[in-house]
């Protein structure tokens, strides 16, 4: 099943409140935000044997890589809404 057809609702509703490009990059930001969640709940119990504080290295980097994902999703949708703005 694809994602568009799993988040119908979700994108449906962001769409009509923010446009497509942006309302479908909610809802990407919402999917990285939910699983960030998931990986930093795994991460407690997946400590690093070297230091028991931080998760396991390959949770770190995973972390690291949807964290910078949101960031970048979270630019676009800032120079998108500046865009839209320039040209009201």
């Amino acid at each position: 099943m694809s994602v568009f057809d799993e988040k119908r609702v979700e994108l449906e509703r962001y769409e009509f409140m923010m446009g497509l490009e942006r309302g479908r990059l909610a809802v990407a930001l919402d999917l990285l935000t939910d699983a960030l969640i998931l990986v930093g709940q795994h991460g407690v119990y997946c400590a690093s044997s070297r230091n028991p504080s931080k998760p396991a290295l390959d949770l770190q980097a995973v972390l690291g890589g949807m964290d910078g994902a949101k960031q970048l999703i979270q630019s676009v949708m800032e120079e998108l809404r500046k865009g839209r703005e320039q040209g009201s």
